[in-house]
């Protein structure tokens, strides 16, 4: 099963960006997981293919016709896809590192990318749409979002990463923060590596590692301990 990601954008061209290269663009050549973008103002209304309207109610901005997008999105993705239909919006569910290996185990997803003061509520309700965002801030729209999305979800898809263990012990995993990390050379500007690292004892070095995860995350991120 590969991992396919459907991208709904009024900017396509935005893809695949930094998706193409690294990690998730040698995945993206050698076929672990593919990427297509659709360029909702296809649905758009009108000479001009419009996209949105003023907002219902008064108030600054426009947002985004749900006819318009629920048409771009019935046409990019059968009524029968099982992958999720996430909506990259900063009210959104919080992504976390579980819930990217959640997607990274699946069949895909599929993305909606919003602009402007955002999209109509229709289209959330009536397509199933589940919010989800990166972080408590606003960005212009939801393409970097969504490649931020896509990033932590690849390089989780067997085959992506080199060695299958690679990213077991990293930040989130197992709710830590990762430990520090340290190589050649053995001394820098007065600073050396940490003499259990060169002591050969791989019991002392996981102690010191675990020890060293946990004061991180208590001084940084207290509140995943409690979690």
């Amino acid at each position: 099963m590969t991992f396919r990601a459907s991208i709904l954008t009024l900017y396509p061209e935005m893809f695949p960006g930094p998706l193409g290269l690294s990690l998730s663009g040698e995945a993206l050549k050698a076929g672990l997981w593919s990427l297509e973008s659709h360029q909702i103002r296809e649905h758009g209304l009108g000479r001009h293919r419009a996209v949105d309207d003023t907002p219902a109610g008064g108030g600054p901005g426009m947002v985004i016709r749900c006819d318009v997008l629920a048409a771009a999105l019935d046409g990019a993705v059968p009524a029968d896809d099982a992958r999720p239909r996430l909506l990259m919006s900063p009210r959104g569910r919080p992504l976390t590192q579980g819930r990217a290996r959640e997607l990274a185990a699946g069949p895909g997803a599929v993305i909606i990318c919003g602009r402007f003061e955002g999209i109509d509520q229709r289209v959330i309700d009536g397509r199933a749409l589940e919010e989800t965002s990166i972080g408590d801030y606003i960005l212009s729209g939801g393409e970097i979002a969504a490649m931020v999305l896509l990033d932590a979800c690849v390089r989780l898809i067997p085959g992506v990463m080199g060695k299958s263990h690679s990213g077991d012990e990293e930040s989130f995993e197992g709710g830590l923060l990762e430990y520090p990390h340290y190589t050649r050379p053995r001394e820098w500007e007065g600073r050396a590596i940490p003499d259990v690292l060169n002591s050969g004892n791989h019991a002392a070095i996981a102690r010191w590692r675990r020890a060293e995860a946990e004061r991180l995350t208590r001084e940084r991120r207290p509140d995943l301990l409690k979690e």
